[in-house]
């Protein structure tokens, strides 16, 4: 969430920035603006009110002591009408405050300076590329046909289980998920990061901390009885671990990786887009997440780009690094850069993480903050996180693009978690 002092002392470049992700704010900015005015206003009146109430009450004291009674009595009469003021003027305030609070949850958060104009996907900009794109036989098969003859991926009794979008890994695609899973947490525990085993549902402040609520409330499966969510990845839990917490600015950086189960309603999904792996209800993740002091924010994206760089080198699979513009953009995200792998037999281009500096916007939300040695005043924190990385897409390009005769090879990197070099036709 933006602050109410970038609001009100850059209403403009608010405006324009926001612009950027497609977002008109104009009357929004206007209107908050409008009724920060008034309940500045309605602030000013109460601590009047308040201040002579107090005046008075000491006024009655002494003129009881000096038993002044009639003139005590004609000021306890006033008194009477400024708590009935001080009542009505308390019940303005909290509601200015609840709807000024209504209406800036639905400003996104500014674009950084590093961000493209665009209105969606074409507007991206590749910034690199690595890996080799392999030439497969005419025959090469895509994933969901390989996961059938292999059995190791049965998505039509998933969909007896539960729905499409929720496939059940078997034999060797199980332990190939176990073995990408505890790959990357292993990755990240060397750059740094330590684990934490979150909770796999969250609360509504939870929700709202990261951004995922309001803004998202369509897109994650809501457990009514307990108005519990179900999370659509481990930043939200591992992010909120530091909720109405106050650092020393000694601490940073504060480093997190975690692996969850996550899950997502992706209504209104359909199309090749949804075959096989590409887009699931439930799917594995493997997240990073930081704090950092607002200097080093900026230095930190770039280490967790190189970072996730570097895990998908070793997977020996082809990728590019896709800066994102500003119609392409989450809310919360200020800076975003995406990794897609290339899928070969589908030839396409599939997106396995996202990593992102939310600058101080979730820190707002959060109420996380730190202080400098020396002084008293904190001051909101910066969070990133990444996907490092979501598994589903990975196990696509992996299948479609080490398909031979023998079977299905497995990297040399993963080789010593799988056990096995091939994925073979169970017999």
């Amino acid at each position: 969430m933006l602050t109410l002092n970038q609001i009100r002392e850059n209403a403009g470049e608010v405006i324009r920035r926001l612009a950027i992700k497609n977002f008109d704010a104009k009357d929004l900015v206007h209107e908050i603006l409008s009724i920060d005015e008034d309940r500045r206003s309605t602030q000013n009146k109460l601590d009047g009110t308040q201040s002579e109430l107090n005046n008075i009450s000491r006024e009655i004291g002494a003129l009881l002591k000096s038993n002044r009674k009639e003139e005590a009595e004609e000021k306890k009469n006033r008194t009477g009408q400024l708590k009935q003021d001080i009542e009505k003027l308390a019940a303005s305030l909290t509601e200015s405050e609840k709807g000024l609070m209504n209406l800036m949850v639905r400003l996104p958060n500014l674009p950084s300076e590093f961000v493209p104009e665009g209105k969606g996907v074409e507007g991206n900009v590749v910034d690199r590329e690595g890996g080799k794109i392999p030439e497969l036989a005419s025959d090469a098969l895509p994933h969901w046909d390989l996961a059938k003859i292999y059995d190791i991926i049965d998505f039509e009794l998933g969909n007896k289980l539960t729905g499409a979008g929720f496939p059940v890994y078997k034999g060797q695609g199980s332990k190939l998920q176990r073995a990408l899973i505890n790959f990357f947490l292993d990755e990240n525990i060397k750059a740094g990061y330590l684990e934490v085993m979150p909770p796999l549902m969250v609360n509504e402040d939870s929700g709202f901390g990261t951004g995922q609520l309001p803004d998202k409330d369509g897109q994650m499966y809501h457990v009514t009885i307990d108005n519990f969510y179900l999370i659509p990845t481990a930043e939200v839990p591992v992010t909120n671990i530091y909720r109405d917490v106050i650092l020393d600015a000694k601490d940073f950086p504060v480093k997190n990786t975690a692996y969850t189960p996550c899950f997502r309603r992706e209504a209104g999904s359909y199309g090749k887009d949804v075959r096989g792996l590409n887009r699931l209800h439930q799917f594995d993740k493997v997240e990073i997440v930081q704090l950092q002091h607002p200097d080093k924010s900026y230095e930190a994206l770039d280490e967790m780009v190189r970072h996730v760089e570097g895990i998908v080198k070793k997977l020996e699979l082809p990728y590019r690094i896709v800066r994102l513009c500003g119609g392409d953009m989450s809310f919360t995200s200020a800076l975003t850069f995406d990794f897609e792998v290339f899928a070969a037999a589908q030839k396409r281009w599939l997106e396995v993480s996202s990593v992102s500096n939310f600058e101080s916007f979730q820190a707002n939300r959060l109420k996380l903050r730190f202080r400098e040695e020396g002084s008293k005043k904190p001051q909101l924190a910066h969070t990133l996180n990444g996907s490092s990385l979501a598994l589903p897409r990975i196990v696509a390009a992996l299948l479609e693009n080490n398909q031979t005769p023998d079977g299905i090879r497995i990297p040399e990197a993963l080789q010593p978690y799988t056990g096995f070099r091939l994925i073979e036709k169970r017999s």
